[in-house]
């Protein structure tokens, strides 16, 4: 542990995990469920010896009382509390020593984030050259949409019922008339 650059890459993996979820988060304090995304993602939660009560009991451990959150130092703190727990076989420096290579470098996952799905389903459907009737009318030749001109029927303002036959002859009188 006494390596200056596992120290840096500890606390790059801190940062990142501290700042995930949060907009306004600086990276230097981590939340209890940042904590146990943590240690899930890193693979120090492994079901058998270390388990996400375990996680929750060692984050309620090594933080202040009063506090939500927890720094640098009560994460490296964390971290020796859970080492000879998930490392069993090995003594505490060699224990820290593994738990370390396995937060070192992790970064959060998107496991089980919604992807885009791109099937030929949804290009047959959102395909505009075959719509038909009048949502056809909403989009040119090319498939781009026409805007409000496509959705909307604008008002005619010219005074005349729609499709009245003799639109626009209020003013052309016939010689008869006069």
């Amino acid at each position: 542990m006494a390596d200056s650059a596992d120290m840096e890459q500890l606390l790059a993996a801190f940062k990142k995990f501290a700042v995930r979820g949060d907009t306004k988060a600086m990276g230097k304090e981590l939340n209890g469920k940042n904590w146990a995304k943590l240690c899930k993602d890193c693979k120090i939660i492994d079901g058998k010896s270390v388990t996400v009560t375990d996680v929750d009991i060692v984050f309620s451990k090594v933080k202040q009382k009063t506090s939500r959150v927890i720094t640098f130092e009560e994460f490296h703190r964390a971290l020796q509390e859970l080492a000879p727990k998930r490392f069993k076989g090995q003594s505490k420096e060699e224990a820290l020593r593994s738990i370390v290579a396995l937060v070192e470098g992790g970064e959060p996952s998107n496991a089980g984030v919604t992807k885009v799905a791109k099937t030929a389903a949804v290009d047959r459907l959102t395909d505009a050259s075959r719509y038909t009737g009048s949502h056809k009318e909403r989009f040119d030749e090319s498939g781009k949409g026409k805007g409000r001109e496509g959705r909307e029927e604008l008002v005619d303002k010219t005074g005349y019922v729609g499709a009245y036959k003799n639109a626009g002859t209020y003013d052309t009188k016939t010689p008869d008339e006069k």
